[in-house]
Parts: C-alpha cells; sequence; structure tokens
C-alpha cells in the first residue's frame, strides 16, 4: 500500500492543463485586444471567442499599430531633417518668403 500512496502523488499533472505561461500569453492576448480595439470588444467576447479568431483578431489589431507606429517614424524623421535644415523652428514650419524687396539705392 505505501508503494501506491507514494507512485500517486508522484504526479504532478493528471490531466492536460493549462500551464501558467500559457494562461499568462492567453490573459495577455485578452487584454491587448481589449486595450488596443478602444472599446469595441468586451472580456466575455474575447475569453469565449473561438482561439482562431482570438488569434487572427490579435494579429490584424498589432500589424494596425506597427503600420501606424512606422508612419509616425516616418513623420518624425521628415520634421528632424526639416529642423536640421532650419526649415522649423519653435514646432512651427517657416514659410517661404517669395516676395522680396528689392533694395532701393
Amino acid at each position: 500500500m505505501v508503494l501506491w500512496r507514494t507512485s500517486l502523488f508522484q504526479l504532478t499533472l493528471a490531466f492536460f492543463g493549462l500551464t501558467l505561461e500559457y494562461r499568462g500569453n492567453v490573459f495577455t492576448q485578452i487584454h491587448e485586444i481589449l486595450f488596443y480595439g478602444q472599446g469595441g470588444y468586451d472580456y466575455e467576447t474575447i475569453y469565449n471567442m473561438p482561439l482562431w479568431l482570438r488569434r487572427f483578431t490579435y494579429r490584424k489589431i498589432n500589424e494596425h499599430y506597427e503600420r501606424k507606429n512606422d508612419t509616425t517614424d516616418t513623420v518624425d524623421q521628415s520634421i528632424k531633417n526639416m529642423k536640421a535644415a532650419g526649415a522649423v523652428s519653435n514646432n512651427k514650419i517657416q514659410v517661404p518668403t517669395y516676395v522680396t524687396k528689392a533694395s532701393k539705392k
């Protein structure tokens, strides 16, 4: 009897459950869909959503924000270039004057 009891306790997982790492990934994914979805989803809908659909939604939101960051980085870089060239001061673009006064001699 003693051997049977010790062998019973050696099994840490007697069923196929979710690991802590997997659960953390699932709840992180749910949180990011809720947060970056900007109110378009509620918790129960995302939690009960099929895995393939939740992963698809997560990827699409991720792609959207990556594209948005790329365009923001491009705009920021062009503003830095304009500041370096002297075309921008105090975050306002200086409009060039095309009409110049002729000197009076």
